[in-house]
């Protein structure tokens, strides 16, 4: 298997190329990208008007912008398709030659049906600030919590603010409200290495220990959260444990916000003989 240069892919040899190149002067045995791009250019240039299936404020079709259509695109179609078809991640990480299955997940957004089902998986393993189980149900989860920086808050006025009014200023460690869950392990995880460097520069700028003590109570607060959670999870089956694993990097992309238009493709189903 050969190295690809970009963090977190990986390439395959390849013996025959999918766009083979229709001149030997070229050296090359396939298309150079440039070439292929602007084939595909003209292509799309040609085509008639497409519909974008959305429509401005009175209601007129609006055509989908030909501009978003790129060989690239198309990369990021096919991962949206699989992802809209159920394909579990890991599943989808090897046909995208991805190492790393968070380099997948930047590759399409999460349909309606897939985070109702990771809010259902995720809702049963909220626990509050001191690690305790405290489930909840998928409604209470979504509509009666905030995403707050370090997992979930319940706190009457920051729900109300959509999690911009902390009373405690996002003190979460300390707050009776603050309720994480799996999906937000690596954030707190994240979180803690930052107290610590932030406990060292205090030291070293010979802080008052109240400013110590405190960010030594946040860090303990929040590791025994996160071994909590790692434990029972530890404790899970095998295939439990992987529901509930595909279910939190669901809602991990959710937050991320990241969304791409897709490309007016069509599905063509072809009669078997």
């Amino acid at each position: 298997m050969a190295e690809d240069p970009r963090p977190g892919r990986r390439t395959f040899p390849q013996r025959d190329p999918p766009f083979p190149s229709g001149h030997r002067c070229t050296g090359l045995p396939h298309l150079s990208w440039i070439t292929l791009g602007a084939t595909l250019r003209k292509w799309v240039d040609s085509l008639p008007e497409l519909d974008s299936g959305t429509f401005d404020t009175v209601g007129n079709p609006l055509p989908f912008d030909k501009s978003l259509i790129f060989p690239y695109a198309f990369r990021h179609s096919f991962a949206q398709r699989h992802a809209d078809a159920g394909t579990p991640l890991d599943v989808l990480r090897d046909l995208m030659d991805h190492d790393d299955p968070r380099t997948t997940l930047g590759y399409y957004r999460v349909s309606l049906k897939r985070k109702r089902e990771a809010v259902k998986t995720l809702s049963l393993q909220v626990v509050d600030r001191l690690g305790a189980a405290s489930p909840c149900s998928p409604l209470a989860y979504e509509q009666r919590s905030v995403a707050v920086p370090f997992g979930g808050c319940t706190e009457p006025s920051n729900v109300k603010a959509g999690g911009q009014a902390c009373p405690i200023r996002f003190q979460c460690s300390g707050c009776g409200f603050y309720r994480p869950d799996p999906s937000c392990l690596p954030t707190i995880e994240d979180h803690i290495n930052s107290l610590r460097a932030d406990r060292e520069t205090a030291l070293a700028m010979d802080a008052a220990s109240f400013v110590v003590d405190n960010l030594t109570a946040q860090i303990v607060s929040y590791e025994e959260v996160t071994e909590k959670m790692r434990r029972r999870m530890a404790n899970m089956p095998d295939e439990e444990r992987a529901e509930l694993e595909e279910a939190a990097a669901v809602l991990r992309r959710v937050r991320a916000g990241e969304s791409r238009k897709l490309l007016p493709l069509t599905v063509i189903q072809q009669d078997k003989e």
